[in-house]
């Protein structure tokens, strides 16, 4: 027997009903509770494991003015760090480039997204909002209809069935929302052909910008995230593990790539984690089918080199707040007709910065290394030239690296 057969299933409602409590469920579900539109957030974690998985926390100045239009902000303001300076350390020495004085660029706030999203879940919770954890989204059902409805499993396994106007998927590229497209869903996929170790290191930061170190041997990044933590980035050989290496070999390899001997030594210290990330990239086209919505990672999916998943998370977020807010409230469904090709407007402009980023900072893709190195070698020193002599790509890198 089915769940939607099952006379005993547990019967819900909500005007709104959003899956999943990362940065775009967060910022929507505060936003539609604001509003005073009825909605609930559907998460399968646990409060502790939400408030504390890591992820990347480099906000953009937009991003910052969202949360400050909308009373978001405080704990950004009060332990967020600005940063509007990169260095780049290549084979013809290092640049810097201070982004946040060129043209209409900004600076970033260095903002753990744990420390966000521990922030947005106590505003909404504070406020009196609905959120189920521990709660499994199964599938998004009628989604063409006029009364969509979302399949559940409760913390103790009974099914449990939401019923909504319109429900908005914010879980991610493997959650429900994406599992119930129909098939006139597109989905545009794009492996770069680089993969990244991550690591977050227990020591202070070695120098007072984001790093970005182009060696022959593969890109290495420093970004700080606290004052006794920092994350670093080793590009890896794909299919290698994140054990592979013991701590002495990584933090080796690091003042290589980073060029240590020549600008100044790395503060060292225990590698608390560690995470393989393949520089993969999606979209889903459209972003709207009947009454169910896409935002955030379940919407697209971006290579991190370039710092763009949350912010437009967060973009998309208050897009489908104000169109949701305006439908449920007023009648007026401009909005929701305008949201799909409004959001993959922002969403490929991303795309297409964070994959010359990709292409910048990276020796040539796996499987790419005979008759193409040389090649994707000489184009990237030339990029690198350009980037430290020319103030018109100056700025424009400057606008594309802060804006989404």
């Amino acid at each position: 027997m089915t769940e939607s057969q099952n006379p005993c299933a547990l019967r819900e409602s909500a005007d709104v009903i959003v899956l999943g409590a990362g940065p775009a469920g967060l910022v929507l579900g505060n936003l539609l509770h604001a509003a005073g539109i009825d909605c609930v957030l559907l998460e399968r974690a646990s409060r502790t494991h939400v408030q504390t998985r890591a992820r990347a926390g480099f906000l953009a100045p937009d991003t910052g003015r969202i949360l400050d239009r909308h009373g978001l902000a405080d704990g950004l303001h009060r332990r967020g760090l600005r940063h509007g300076t990169c260095e780049f350390r290549t084979e013809d020495g290092r640049f810097r480039l201070d982004y946040g004085s060129l043209g209409q660029g900004g600076q970033h706030h260095v903002y753990p997204q744990q420390n966000l999203v521990t922030d947005l879940l106590t505003h909404y919770l504070d406020r009196g909002g609905r959120i189920r954890f521990q709660t499994e989204a199964l599938a998004v059902r009628d989604a063409d209809g006029t009364r969509p409805y979302v399949t559940t499993r409760e913390p103790d396994g009974r099914p449990t069935r939401w019923s909504a106007r319109y429900v908005a998927g914010c879980d991610g590229r493997h959650g429900a929302a994406r599992r119930s497209l129909p098939p006139g869903a597109v989905r545009h996929h794009h492996d770069h052909g680089v993969t990244w170790l991550g690591l977050l290191a227990e020591a202070p930061p070695s120098l007072d910008a984001v790093g970005y170190a182009v060696h022959d041997r593969g890109f290495a990044g420093h970004m700080a995230r606290t004052a006794d933590v920092t994350r670093y980035y080793l590009q890896w050989q794909r299919g290698i593990p994140a054990d592979a290496w013991p701590e002495q070999r990584i933090w080796d390899e690091l003042d290589v790539r980073m060029r240590a001997a020549d600008h100044g030594p790395l503060h060292r210290g225990t590698l608390r984690e560690r995470g393989i990330f393949d520089l993969t990239c999606d979209v889903i086209e459209p972003l709207r089918h009947g009454s169910l919505f896409l935002a955030g990672d379940a919407a697209s999916l971006l290579a991190p080199a370039a710092a763009k998943g949350a912010n437009l998370a967060v973009l998309e977020a208050e897009i489908l707040a104000g169109a949701l807010t305006d439908a449920l409230t007023r009648g007026d469904t401009a909005g929701l007709d305008r949201y799909s090709d409004q959001c993959l407007a922002h969403i490929w402009r991303a795309q297409e910065f964070t994959g010359w980023m990709t292409r910048l900072l990276h020796t040539a893709p796996d499987g790419d290394q005979d008759a193409g190195s040389f090649f994707h070698a000489a184009l990237r020193r030339s990029r690198l030239a350009s980037l430290r002599t020319s103030r018109i790509h100056q700025e424009w890198f400057a606008e594309n690296y802060v804006g989404v």
